[in-house]
């Protein structure tokens, strides 16, 4: 598990799967660490050199004092394939996962072969919404946060029929650190990246999730219809849709990857 150094971050990295493997790198959301993945990581290691990481303010790598910028997250995650050897790599990104995945889609274009955004947005007009979070943070910390984000994460069926499921990720969020968690979040309310979709090169896969009130639907297919020949699919999930509907994801990400 190796740590990788980004503009003074120290970046905590896992990999698995064959070093000969076509590489897929993951990325996951606000408030979570890698192991948000782990629903598919044995699937995907089995066709791929799995590279997952916790982003800066996350998990166990550096939380340095924000703000944070999305030019600045997507260079980390250009450090890390730079610092693997990685010249070309599959992107997966979950929310904010997603969003990094289009700042490198259109800002280093030569870095990816196939890029899948899932549940992710490109612009959020209403401001007020993320000040109002931020606010919140900063008022209540972490635990005051974690009751409302879990009813955005996931549909009340999915919260009734797998708590043990949700409690997984519920401690996830928990121990996000405050500071990485505020600044990640000035990140997302400052970030248009709208106009860059046309640089967008890549194969892309655009997933969201029908019942998903953090990232709706209209988002994900506004981002579909900017990135020529992109590809939409829904999951019947809300916001976290590869913890709520584990083996549809997988098959949804390997369908398009080994296409």
């Amino acid at each position: 598990m190796p740590v990788i150094q980004s503009e003074g971050c120290p970046i905590n990295v896992e990999t698995e799967g064959r070093a000969d493997a076509p590489v897929l790198m993951m990325c996951n959301s606000l408030g979570t660490d890698l192991h948000m993945w782990d629903p598919q990581a044995a699937a995907f290691a089995k066709d791929f050199r799995l590279v997952r990481y916790d982003r800066r303010g996350h998990g166990k790598s550096g939380v340095p004092k924000g703000p944070y910028t999305m030019e600045q997250l997507g260079r980390d995650a250009l450090a890390v394939m730079d610092a693997l050897g990685l010249r070309k790599v599959n992107w997966c990104g979950l929310s904010m996962g997603g969003m990094v995945g289009q700042w490198l889609g259109a800002n280093a274009p030569d870095r990816l072969n196939r890029l899948i955004l899932s549940n992710t947005h490109s612009f959020y007009p209403d401001k007020a919404m993320w000040d109002d979070r931020i606010r919140m943070a900063q008022e209540k910390g972490i635990p005051g946060m974690v009751d409302a984000t879990m009813e955005r994460w996931f549909t009340p069926e999915f919260r009734e029929r797998a708590p043990d499921r949700v409690a997984v990720m519920r401690d996830m969020f928990l121990k996000t650190q405050l500071d990485g968690f505020l600044g990640c979040c000035h990140a997302v309310r400052n970030m248009d990246l709208r106009d860059t979709h046309a640089r967008i090169t890549a194969p892309t896969l655009v997933i969201v999730g029908a019942k998903d009130p953090a990232t709706p639907p209209a988002a994900g297919e506004a981002i579909q219809k900017a990135i020529k020949g992109a590809k939409l699919a829904s999951l019947e999930a809300a916001h976290i849709s590869n913890f709520e509907q584990p083996h549809v994801y997988i098959d949804t990400v390997l369908g398009f990857l080994k296409a």
